[in-house]
Protein backbone atom coordinates (compact mmCIF):
# COMPACT_ATOMS: atom_id res chain seq x y z
CA UNK A 1 0.00 0.00 0.00
CA UNK A 2 1.03 3.44 -0.63
CA UNK A 3 0.13 6.97 1.28
CA UNK A 4 -0.18 10.18 -0.58
CA UNK A 5 1.35 12.43 2.10
CA UNK A 6 -0.22 16.10 0.50
CA UNK A 7 -2.64 16.65 -1.80
CA UNK A 8 -4.73 19.50 -2.80
CA UNK A 9 -8.32 17.13 -3.86
CA UNK A 10 -10.51 20.14 -2.62
CA UNK A 11 -9.10 22.31 -5.46
CA UNK A 12 -11.26 22.67 -8.33
CA UNK A 13 -9.18 20.54 -11.19
CA UNK A 14 -9.69 17.55 -8.74
CA UNK A 15 -13.32 17.92 -6.53
CA UNK A 16 -14.93 17.47 -9.46
CA UNK A 17 -13.17 14.38 -10.55
CA UNK A 18 -13.36 12.93 -6.92
CA UNK A 19 -15.29 9.40 -7.66
CA UNK A 20 -12.98 8.89 -10.70
CA UNK A 21 -9.82 10.05 -8.46
CA UNK A 22 -11.04 7.58 -5.19
CA UNK A 23 -11.42 4.59 -7.52
CA UNK A 24 -7.98 5.33 -9.62
CA UNK A 25 -6.36 5.09 -5.76
CA UNK A 26 -8.10 2.13 -5.00
CA UNK A 27 -6.73 1.12 -8.59
CA UNK A 28 -3.04 1.91 -7.81
CA UNK A 29 -2.96 0.57 -3.56
CA UNK A 30 -3.40 4.19 -2.88
CA UNK A 31 -5.14 3.36 0.67
CA UNK A 32 -5.30 7.23 2.04
CA UNK A 33 -4.43 10.46 1.25
CA UNK A 34 -3.91 13.89 3.24
CA UNK A 35 -5.99 16.55 1.93
CA UNK A 36 -3.74 19.85 2.68
CA UNK A 37 -5.27 23.07 3.54
CA UNK A 38 -3.85 26.66 1.86
CA UNK A 39 -6.67 29.09 3.23
CA UNK A 40 -9.14 29.13 6.02
CA UNK A 41 -11.68 30.34 3.22
CA UNK A 42 -11.85 26.71 2.07
CA UNK A 43 -10.97 25.43 5.16
CA UNK A 44 -14.64 23.96 6.09
CA UNK A 45 -15.04 22.48 2.38
CA UNK A 46 -12.25 20.69 2.66
CA UNK A 47 -12.82 19.11 6.42
CA UNK A 48 -16.37 17.84 4.59
CA UNK A 49 -14.29 15.93 1.83
CA UNK A 50 -12.28 14.35 4.83
CA UNK A 51 -15.24 13.72 7.10
CA UNK A 52 -17.31 11.89 3.81
CA UNK A 53 -13.95 9.53 3.22
CA UNK A 54 -12.36 7.32 5.79
CA UNK A 55 -9.33 7.07 3.95
CA UNK A 56 -9.11 11.16 3.78
CA UNK A 57 -7.47 13.44 6.46
CA UNK A 58 -7.20 16.88 6.51
CA UNK A 59 -4.88 19.84 7.94
CA UNK A 60 -5.60 23.69 8.34
CA UNK A 61 -3.25 26.46 7.83
CA UNK A 62 -2.74 29.47 5.42
CA UNK A 63 -0.17 29.28 2.53
CA UNK A 64 3.26 31.49 2.38
CA UNK A 65 2.55 32.89 -1.07
CA UNK A 66 -0.88 34.20 -0.66
CA UNK A 67 -0.99 38.34 1.47
CA UNK A 68 -4.50 38.77 0.89
CA UNK A 69 -5.23 35.47 2.72
CA UNK A 70 -7.58 35.84 6.01
CA UNK A 71 -4.25 35.85 8.81
CA UNK A 72 -4.79 33.50 11.05
CA UNK A 73 -4.55 33.30 15.06
CA UNK A 74 -2.77 30.68 16.68
CA UNK A 75 -6.57 30.18 19.01
CA UNK A 76 -7.91 29.84 15.61
CA UNK A 77 -5.53 27.26 14.34
CA UNK A 78 -5.87 25.65 17.59
CA UNK A 79 -9.59 25.27 17.73
CA UNK A 80 -10.19 24.37 14.04
CA UNK A 81 -7.17 21.56 14.35
CA UNK A 82 -9.11 20.01 17.21
CA UNK A 83 -11.36 17.99 15.27
CA UNK A 84 -9.97 14.22 14.87
CA UNK A 85 -9.82 14.35 11.12
CA UNK A 86 -7.62 16.89 11.41
CA UNK A 87 -3.92 15.40 11.80
CA UNK A 88 -2.04 18.67 11.08
CA UNK A 89 -0.60 22.50 10.99
CA UNK A 90 -0.30 23.80 7.67
CA UNK A 91 0.84 23.61 5.41
CA UNK A 92 2.73 27.00 6.55
CA UNK A 93 6.46 28.37 5.71
CA UNK A 94 8.46 30.42 3.55
CA UNK A 95 8.38 31.61 -0.36
CA UNK A 96 10.98 33.86 -1.46
CA UNK A 97 10.80 32.13 -4.90
CA UNK A 98 7.62 35.12 -6.32
CA UNK A 99 8.93 38.05 -4.42
CA UNK A 100 7.09 40.42 -7.27
CA UNK A 101 9.51 43.16 -6.74
CA UNK A 102 9.71 42.99 -2.84
CA UNK A 103 12.71 42.84 -1.09
CA UNK A 104 13.20 40.07 1.60
CA UNK A 105 12.72 42.30 4.30
CA UNK A 106 9.46 43.27 3.08
CA UNK A 107 7.79 39.85 3.44
CA UNK A 108 7.59 40.16 7.62
CA UNK A 109 4.10 39.15 7.48
CA UNK A 110 5.35 35.80 5.75
CA UNK A 111 7.60 35.26 8.41
CA UNK A 112 4.90 36.23 11.15
CA UNK A 113 2.25 33.90 9.68
CA UNK A 114 4.90 31.07 9.90
CA UNK A 115 5.69 32.09 13.54
CA UNK A 116 1.88 31.59 14.63
CA UNK A 117 1.53 28.34 12.80
CA UNK A 118 4.38 26.69 14.54
CA UNK A 119 2.88 28.12 17.91
CA UNK A 120 -0.43 26.95 17.30
CA UNK A 121 1.46 23.48 16.46
CA UNK A 122 3.16 23.54 19.30
CA UNK A 123 0.14 24.46 21.70
CA UNK A 124 -2.50 21.45 20.25
CA UNK A 125 0.70 19.10 19.69
CA UNK A 126 0.00 18.02 16.04
CA UNK A 127 2.80 18.07 13.30
CA UNK A 128 3.59 21.23 11.19
CA UNK A 129 3.48 20.58 6.97
CA UNK A 130 6.09 23.27 6.18
CA UNK A 131 6.22 24.63 2.68
CA UNK A 132 9.80 26.71 1.76
CA UNK A 133 11.18 27.30 -1.62
CA UNK A 134 13.87 30.11 -1.82
CA UNK A 135 14.12 30.80 1.32
CA UNK A 136 15.48 27.77 3.00
CA UNK A 137 18.16 29.71 5.95
CA UNK A 138 15.12 32.05 7.32
CA UNK A 139 12.80 28.78 7.27
CA UNK A 140 15.30 26.75 9.26
CA UNK A 141 15.86 30.05 11.63
CA UNK A 142 12.53 30.33 12.58
CA UNK A 143 12.23 26.48 13.06
CA UNK A 144 15.10 26.68 15.31
CA UNK A 145 13.81 30.52 17.37
CA UNK A 146 10.35 28.72 17.68
CA UNK A 147 11.12 25.76 18.83
CA UNK A 148 9.38 23.38 15.64
CA UNK A 149 10.82 20.12 16.57
CA UNK A 150 8.69 20.45 19.80
CA UNK A 151 5.94 19.83 17.16
CA UNK A 152 7.79 17.85 14.89
CA UNK A 153 6.40 17.85 10.96
CA UNK A 154 7.43 17.34 7.42
CA UNK A 155 9.21 19.53 4.96
CA UNK A 156 7.14 18.53 1.95
CA UNK A 157 7.52 18.55 -1.55
CA UNK A 158 11.62 18.99 -0.91
CA UNK A 159 13.73 20.17 -3.26
CA UNK A 160 16.93 21.55 -1.03
CA UNK A 161 20.03 20.31 -0.92
CA UNK A 162 21.31 17.44 1.28
CA UNK A 163 22.38 20.04 4.11
CA UNK A 164 19.35 21.57 4.37
CA UNK A 165 17.65 17.96 4.57
CA UNK A 166 20.37 17.41 7.61
CA UNK A 167 19.56 20.63 9.49
CA UNK A 168 15.54 20.17 9.02
CA UNK A 169 16.57 15.96 9.85
CA UNK A 170 18.22 17.47 13.24
CA UNK A 171 14.96 18.93 14.04
CA UNK A 172 13.05 15.58 14.53
CA UNK A 173 11.49 16.85 10.80
CA UNK A 174 10.89 14.23 8.22
CA UNK A 175 11.43 14.68 4.51
CA UNK A 176 8.27 14.39 1.53
CA UNK A 177 9.72 13.23 -1.55
CA UNK A 178 7.55 14.39 -4.47
CA UNK A 179 6.91 13.83 -8.36
CA UNK A 180 9.70 16.09 -8.98
CA UNK A 181 12.21 13.57 -7.94
CA UNK A 182 11.25 11.68 -11.37
CA UNK A 183 12.62 14.69 -13.65
CA UNK A 184 16.10 14.19 -15.48
CA UNK A 185 17.04 17.29 -14.06
CA UNK A 186 16.16 17.23 -10.24
CA UNK A 187 19.46 15.20 -9.54
CA UNK A 188 19.68 17.23 -6.23
CA UNK A 189 16.36 16.20 -5.04
CA UNK A 190 17.44 12.54 -5.85
CA UNK A 191 20.39 12.68 -4.09
CA UNK A 192 18.25 13.73 -1.17
CA UNK A 193 16.37 10.70 -1.85
CA UNK A 194 18.55 8.24 -1.52
CA UNK A 195 20.10 9.39 1.68
CA UNK A 196 17.25 10.19 3.96
CA UNK A 197 16.97 8.06 6.54
CA UNK A 198 14.31 4.94 6.28
CA UNK A 199 12.44 6.07 9.04
CA UNK A 200 12.13 9.77 7.81
CA UNK A 201 11.23 9.12 4.35
CA UNK A 202 7.62 10.32 3.01
CA UNK A 203 5.68 10.43 -0.54
CA UNK A 204 3.43 12.65 -1.98
CA UNK A 205 1.90 14.10 -4.95
CA UNK A 206 0.97 17.48 -4.24
CA UNK A 207 -1.53 17.18 -6.87
CA UNK A 208 -2.83 18.56 -8.93
CA UNK A 209 0.79 19.96 -9.49
CA UNK A 210 4.00 18.31 -10.48
CA UNK A 211 3.10 14.61 -11.94
CA UNK A 212 5.66 12.35 -12.82
CA UNK A 213 7.15 10.48 -14.85
CA UNK A 214 5.49 9.10 -17.27
CA UNK A 215 2.45 11.66 -16.56
CA UNK A 216 4.68 14.79 -16.94
CA UNK A 217 2.78 17.95 -17.88
CA UNK A 218 -0.62 16.70 -16.99
CA UNK A 219 -2.87 17.11 -14.21
CA UNK A 220 -1.59 15.18 -11.10
CA UNK A 221 -3.58 12.80 -8.74
CA UNK A 222 -3.03 10.78 -5.76
CA UNK A 223 -2.87 7.85 -7.59
CA UNK A 224 0.04 8.63 -9.20
CA UNK A 225 2.50 8.80 -5.63
CA UNK A 226 3.11 5.24 -6.60
CA UNK A 227 5.26 5.95 -9.50
CA UNK A 228 7.30 8.72 -6.52
CA UNK A 229 7.54 5.11 -5.09
CA UNK A 230 9.26 3.22 -7.47
CA UNK A 231 11.29 6.04 -8.45
CA UNK A 232 12.81 6.12 -5.17
CA UNK A 233 12.98 2.36 -5.52
CA UNK A 234 15.35 2.38 -7.88
CA UNK A 235 17.23 4.92 -6.44
CA UNK A 236 17.97 2.99 -3.16
CA UNK A 237 17.71 -0.66 -4.43
CA UNK A 238 14.97 -2.09 -2.79
CA UNK A 239 11.45 -2.55 -4.11
CA UNK A 240 8.67 -0.56 -4.41
CA UNK A 241 6.64 -2.64 -1.87
CA UNK A 242 9.23 -1.68 0.53
CA UNK A 243 8.82 2.13 -0.28
CA UNK A 244 5.39 1.75 0.47
CA UNK A 245 5.91 0.13 3.67
CA UNK A 246 7.94 2.24 5.37
CA UNK A 247 6.33 5.32 4.26
CA UNK A 248 3.32 4.02 5.64
CA UNK A 249 4.41 3.81 8.34
CA UNK A 250 6.44 7.01 8.96
CA UNK A 251 2.96 8.78 7.86
CA UNK A 252 0.99 6.80 10.58
CA UNK A 253 3.67 7.89 13.41
CA UNK A 254 4.02 11.29 12.41
CA UNK A 255 0.48 11.80 12.07
CA UNK A 256 -0.51 9.67 15.02
CA UNK A 257 -2.96 7.50 13.25
CA UNK A 258 -3.41 4.19 15.00
CA UNK A 259 -6.55 3.03 14.35
CA UNK A 260 -6.81 2.64 10.19
CA UNK A 261 -7.06 -0.53 9.43
CA UNK A 262 -5.25 -1.13 6.34
CA UNK A 263 -2.27 -2.72 5.87
CA UNK A 264 1.34 -1.73 5.20
CA UNK A 265 2.68 -4.17 3.55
Amino acid sequence: MFIDSHCHLNHPELIGQLPQILENMRVHSVSHALCVSVDLENFPALLALAQAHDNLFASVGVHPDDPDAKEPSIRELVELASHPKVVAIGETGLDYFRLNGRSVDEMAWQRERFRTHIRAARKIGKPLIIHTRAAAADTLAIMEEEGAQHAGGVMHCFTESWEVAQSALALDFYISISGIVTFKNARNVQDVAQRIPPDRLLIETDSPYLAPVPHRGKQNEPAFVRHVAQFIAQLRDVTESEIGRITAQNFCHLFNITEQPFSTG
